[in-house]
């Protein structure tokens, strides 16, 4: 069953898990490019892709408005809970989602997700029962390697690496008419 709903952890996964407390007490995070052009690409493809959180923090809404992400779940007591709550709305079964975590408060979405899946910085309690590991850190495109693996394994990347060729051929092409 092919995997149709991506869910990413926040911090530690689309994050290097620091956040900067400033004085005012507002916060600030830092995500890599790379994740953010990959979730843009699943999205693309017509992959589900969702944030799913146990803290609230408004960086993470932004960029999650900024990638078109709506499947947003912050400061969620209970992940499991949210997870349940994810598939029922989205109809969609555990065999056909994909979970990155980083920590163990991710292992009970984790062992239900059709695949699961780690920054490679994850706690080794996590990476230990995953079924992938990035060779990257959250935070540093761990997530954009995982959504790469998902659609080179559905025969989707190819097409995207194409269409993006075929536009530069007509920017060069352009390019030499003038």
């Amino acid at each position: 069953m092919p995997i149709k709903l991506v869910l990413f952890d926040v911090d530690g996964v689309l994050t290097d898990a620091k956040i900067l407390l400033h004085a005012d007490g507002s916060e600030s995070k830092q995500f890599d490019i790379r994740d953010g052009t990959g979730i843009v690409l699943a999205q693309r493809a017509g992959l589900m892709v969702g944030f799913l959180s146990a803290r609230t923090a408004a960086p993470t809404a932004h960029r999650a408005a900024q990638l078109g992400v709506t499947l947003l779940y912050q400061g969620v007591a209970s992940k499991m809970e949210a997870y349940d709550r994810i598939i029922n709305e989205l109809h969609v079964e555990d065999a056909q989602v994909a979970y990155m975590g980083d920590d163990v408060v991710d292992l009970p979405v984790l062992a239900r997700a059709g695949l699961a899946a780690a920054p490679g910085d994850a706690r080794e309690d996590v990476r230990s029962r995953v079924h992938w590991v990035s060779a990257v850190p959250g935070g540093h495109g761990a997530a954009r390697d995982l959504i790469e693996v998902i659609l080179r394994a559905q025969g989707k990347w190819d097409a995207i690496v194409r269409e993006y060729m075929n536009e530069a051929a007509v920017a060069i092409g352009a390019g030499t008419k003038a």
